[in-house]
């Protein structure tokens, strides 16, 4: 099976930059199922069921969320309608929307788990915890599971990964919005990479007008963020999965930059 997932997306550049290269991406990878962490989608904050629509029209089978899942009201008339679309599984029970779910394209199947960390993040029921039991569960049917976990600190991260190595196929981090350079297939087979990055402006800083975010630095006043509209980077990872055992195969950073990359 062949997975292509896509980080953060942010705002009005990261969409853009996900339409103009999405069909390059397709046609050189090739991939069955497309995942694509959706929660900065709405002018970063959010998303809204246009814009999440607009993604499945596009091509993409699977939506991951974060802490900014509940930033945009209109996600509450259709969180529970739409099962291609995922938040952190470790919110508090009774929280709207699910935390995994299975997408089904081009005669494949991909369980698909979101999970938060708790490091500088807001305090939520442990991510270890209700990982062991949604992936336990998911593995008596499913071999190929990737776990989006939705994190700040590295150290989380990679604990993570080394917690689910052998059980999840691949477990990428999103979040703090910068590509690391770590990627790596763990002893077990599981495909890991501790941020996958963003998609959107490369000039701004994480994908927010430079001058908004420099002066709450530098005064520490409140400032409002307000995506830039500069030339886009779009960042994620190729994996392939072994569907008999449920373990990575290949692993392949994707780094892509407006005006800069020539598709092979």
């Amino acid at each position: 099976m062949k997975v292509l997932f896509i980080g953060d997306i942010v705002g009005n550049t990261g969409r853009k930059a996900l339409r103009e290269m999405l069909p390059s991406l397709k046609s050189k990878y090739q991939p069955h199922i497309i995942i694509v962490n959706g929660e900065n989608a709405a002018a970063g904050r959010g998303i809204t069921s246009a814009i999440a629509n607009e993604f499945f029209n596009w091509g993409v089978h699977g939506i991951t969320m974060g802490n900014h899942t509940w930033d945009n009201r209109d996600i509450f008339e259709f969180i529970d309608d739409e099962p291609r679309l995922i938040r952190p599984a470790n919110f508090p029970p009774g929280t709207p929307g699910r935390g995994y779910t299975v997408v089904k394209a081009n005669g494949k199947q991909l369980a698909i788990v979101n999970l938060q960390g708790r490091t500088f993040l807001p305090a939520i029921d442990c991510p270890f915890r209700t990982g062991d039991e949604i992936v336990d569960e998911l593995r008596r049917e499913h071999n190929c599971i990737l776990v989006d976990f939705h994190a700040e600190a590295t150290s989380e991260k990679i604990a993570m990964g080394y917690h689910m190595d052998g059980r999840a196929s691949i477990v990428v981090g999103t979040h703090t919005h910068v590509q690391s350079n770590d990627d790596v297939i763990l002893p077990g087979g599981t495909a890991y990479l501790t941020d996958a990055g963003m998609v959107g402006s490369r000039e701004g800083i994480l994908g927010m007008e430079r001058e908004a975010v420099l002066y709450k630095f530098k005064t520490q006043l409140p400032s409002r963020f307000v995506v830039d509209e500069g030339k886009w980077q779009l960042h994620g990872l190729f994996a392939e999965l072994d569907e008999a055992t449920g373990a990575a195969t290949k692993l392949e950073k994707i780094r892509m930059r407006e005006g800069d990359w020539i598709m092979d």
